[in-house]
């Protein structure tokens, strides 16, 4: 019997698989053998101080098992729900930034062109609106902008959505794919932006050399650029067959 003890307790001395613990079982595991006490008695009394510790803190989940052959293993096992909760927390957390961005550059990009048309639209013969109107300033800000934004949404997927079908043509189930991401939608933003207001500022200074009234041309090429610019041209037709149906005075 007592070569048994002893061969347990070899056992379970080295079969013990805890770094930290492993000392503190093995004093207490021979501490109550040689209180006589038998060895399942033992390991009741081993048990509840080691599902005690705090192994599930680094997330994983541990349980115990015994035998004269095999000893005491403590068998870890990771718990995956936690990993899941950690790993979206830590894709939230870098999703995040990428959002406040686009949402930052969109508002900015948007208060940014409205004084223009503002402008174009109340005072379109101002000096003021003469001279803005020909700077390219705000184009090369919309341009940076959208440029910042391109970079921060593009990925390896982009070309493959954006030419998906077999003859390297754009379809729609892509390109609705590929703007469902935020900073996507924002650059497409600021670069409708930009073009609309390139032509606004076409349609205002032809506005000013034939003298036709471009203020509700303006105004619709803020919101329906190509409507905008084909009531343009019907308004500059209509008013050039006007005055060559206009009869002359002697």
């Amino acid at each position: 019997m007592f070569g048994l003890l002893l061969y347990s307790e070899t056992l379970f001395t080295s079969t013990v698989q805890t770094d930290s613990y492993a000392p503190a079982l093995t004093s207490d595991f021979i501490r109550n053998i040689r209180r006589n006490q038998p060895v399942s008695s033992a390991l009741e009394t081993i048990t509840p101080d080691l599902s005690s510790q705090q192994v599930g803190k680094w997330g994983s989940k541990h349980r115990n098992g015994w035998s004269f052959l095999g000893g005491s293993r403590v068998i870890l096992q990771p718990n995956l729900q936690n990993l899941q909760q950690r790993k979206s927390c830590r894709v939230s957390a870098i999703w995040l930034p990428n959002s406040q961005i686009a949402s930052s550059v969109f508002t900015l990009g948007t208060a940014a062109v409205l004084p223009f048309y503002t402008l174009m639209v109340v005072a379109p013969k101002a000096q003021l609106t003469r001279k803005l109107m020909k700077s390219t300033l705000l184009y090369v800000v919309l341009g940076l902008l959208y440029g910042f934004l391109l970079y921060l949404s593009w990925t390896p997927d982009t070309i493959r959505l954006m030419f998906a079908s077999k003859y390297w043509l754009p379809e729609l189930a892509g390109i609705a794919k590929m703007f469902s991401s935020e900073m996507t939608l924002a650059s497409a933003w600021i670069h409708l932006l930009a073009v609309d207001l390139f032509a606004a500022r076409q349609v205002y200074h032809d506005g000013l050399q034939n003298d036709i009234e471009t203020r509700h041309s303006v105004s619709l090429c803020l919101l329906f650029c190509p409507i905008g610019i084909v009531i343009h041209l019907l308004t500059k037709a209509v008013l050039s067959s006007a005055e060559k149906t206009e009869p002359r005075t002697s």
